[in-house]
């Protein structure tokens, strides 16, 4: 599963394509942590439009960068979310953690 990490300092994008399991998940994570520790963005970017299946390792590799940015002082948006994903997210309570990062 690759994911294309474009962006900076300000805003770092990653886009995901493929299918988010338990493996691959591991190189996702390994991927995106190293491109937040050479970079230090303000926000990251998790874009979905290219995910077509997400178990619940998808909602750990979330919830990981969630916590990375908030301890860096940086905040995470996720976009172009399916449908089926954005089901997921509100089934683990993401959808009102993030809500709270934007108030």
């Amino acid at each position: 599963m690759p994911v294309y990490i474009s962006g900076g300092e300000e805003l770092l994008t990653a886009k995901i394509t493929g299918e988010i399991d338990h493996h691959s998940s591991r190189w996702l994570r390994s991927d995106i942590d190293t491109a937040i520790m050479d970079n230090s963005p303000k926000k990251l970017r998790l874009d979905f439009s290219g995910v077509s299946f997400m178990d619940s390792s998808g909602v750990g590799l979330v919830m990981g960068r969630y916590k990375n940015m908030k301890e860096r002082g940086g905040t995470l948006e996720l976009v172009n979310m399916p449908k089926s994903i954005e089901k997921v997210m509100a089934l683990a309570g993401m959808d009102r953690l993030l809500e709270e990062d934007k108030e």
